[in-house]
């Protein structure tokens, strides 16, 4: 009985995002309470129902936040609410660590084309890709010949075009180049595809919305030659004209350090909206006390996995499940309230058990683990950066704290006040904290703050 319901339930904490299906949904916990009164139909979903133009809105978080989750519960909204949603993963059609705004504009036209196709003809957009076909027979697709195949089967071949743009980088200097010479007619033949497909909607849907997923992933680089810009700025900021050219609403996803640049005026300027941030789920008050309601918002979603099994419901989770109420609390107090580390973490305990309960030597395992990772992750010199905004708090607009805030060293934490201000803090992992380099860094920041 007990190896069956550990596979059960190891199965259940598959750390993928909770989707529309009514099982993922009886998964889910609200936790905007506990954001910081976040709420994605409030910020997103409500501008997008309510206006009567176009709106590009960027939506930020860190990863493992929880971010897909609530672009599905976004989705799920604006489907009941009179609009025909385009959501795709980005990452399946750019390499997310080489990408520039040609490939993004790529995808979102491959995917609009395929799930609008229905309700408008493709003739143009087909067109388009037609006159760009023999200046690409260099490429992997080059045995293709597209004027012999049906309006069908040209269709999937912008999902060939992206996965070439992908998947074989020799290619992607003559991909993007064709794109970008011809990127207006690009723009014009899909703004035509989808006027049409709008007279042409399901009953009761009068707006297209395209959500683009997981670009939020690309990593910071700077830009050769181009004096501390880095490809984030030259891709949501230099060329977001270009992202807001395609006629329908639209919702990017974009790395979280770059609300914490120097640009960040300039992305609300450029976009109408400031970017809509998830904080992660606050497991902590600023002096490091635990907060018990983050804490327990984390053991209801691990309840919910658990119990969704009739093998367990007679089974209590701070004794039957885990060893014992402490080693619990401190799983959910290490994730520094990342959703996915700790469904994550759950499930990894569970290949170091032979029967339940999980034990604190299973836990602390994987504690371990995931603490020297996270320490490998930091330079040497951003030990005393991590200390000092531990003590205060608060990022520097540097370079190297957004760096340590995208990879997830530093956490950003929102809290409601009374009369209704969102004030943002941050902290540091705390299994960093836990660390030896930490702990001599905050030693010697303590002794150069007494001798001040």
């Amino acid at each position: 009985m007990s190896e069956e319901l550990i596979a059960k339930i190891y199965n259940t904490f598959n750390p993928y995002p909770l989707t529309l299906t009514e099982e993922d949904k009886a998964l889910y916990v609200k936790c905007g309470e506990v954001r910081g009164d976040e709420n994605i139909i409030n910020q997103l979903g409500r501008r997008i129902v309510n206006s009567d133009t176009n709106t590009y809105q960027l939506y930020v978080g860190h990863r493992g936040a929880g971010k897909t989750t609530e672009l599905y519960r976004l989705r799920n909204y604006l489907e009941k609410n009179g609009c025909f949603v385009v959501y795709f993963e980005a990452d399946l059609d750019v390499d997310i660590n080489d990408v520039q705004y040609t490939d993004i504009l790529l995808a979102c036209t491959r995917y609009i084309l395929e799930e609008l196709k229905d309700y408008s003809k493709p003739d143009n957009l087909l067109g388009w890709l037609r006159n760009r076909w023999n200046s690409l027979k260099d490429l992997a697709l080059s045995e293709i010949n597209i004027e012999k195949l049906s309006l069908d089967l040209q269709i999937p071949l912008f999902g060939k075009l992206t996965t070439t743009l992908k998947g074989v980088p020799s290619s992607r200097k003559i991909i993007r180049q064709q794109v970008d010479i011809h990127m207006s007619s690009l723009i014009d033949s899909l703004n035509q595809f989808i006027q049409e497909g709008k007279k042409n909607l399901p009953d009761g849907k009068t707006k297209i919305v395209v959500i683009a997923d997981n670009l939020d992933r690309i990593p910071p680089t700077t830009l050769h030659g181009k004096d501390g810009v880095t490809n984030h700025d030259e891709i949501f900021i230099d060329r977001s004209t270009l992202l807001q050219q395609i006629d329908c609403h639209i919702v990017y996803t974009i790395p979280i350090s770059l609300v914490h640049s120097s640009r960040a005026n300039q992305i609300a300027d450029v976009y109408f909206f400031e970017p809509e941030i998830l904080p992660m789920i606050k497991v902590r008050e600023r002096n490091g006390d635990r907060y018990d309601p983050g804490v327990n918002k984390l053991k209801e979603m691990i309840t919910k996995r658990v119990y969704k099994f009739d093998l367990a419901v007679d089974l209590n989770l701070e004794r039957d499940i885990f060893e014992n109420s402490d080693i619990l609390l401190r799983l959910c107090e290490s994730t520094g309230g990342q959703v996915r580390e700790l469904i994550r973490f759950v499930q990894t305990t569970l290949n170091w058990i032979d029967e339940l309960p999980i034990s604190t030597k299973s836990v602390q395992r994987i504690l371990s683990q995931s603490r020297n990772t996270y320490r490998n992750s930091v330079d040497h010199k951003d030990w005393e950066k991590l200390v000092k905004v531990s003590q205060t708090k608060k990022i520097v607009n540097e370079q190297d704290y957004r760096d340590l805030l995208f990879i997830r060293c530093i956490l950003e934490y929102a809290e409601l006040t009374l009369d209704g201000e969102i004030e943002k803090w941050y902290d540091v992992h705390p299994l960093l904290q836990e660390t030896e380099e930490f702990q001599q860094a905050l030693e010697k920041f303590k002794n150069n703050v007494s001798t001040i």
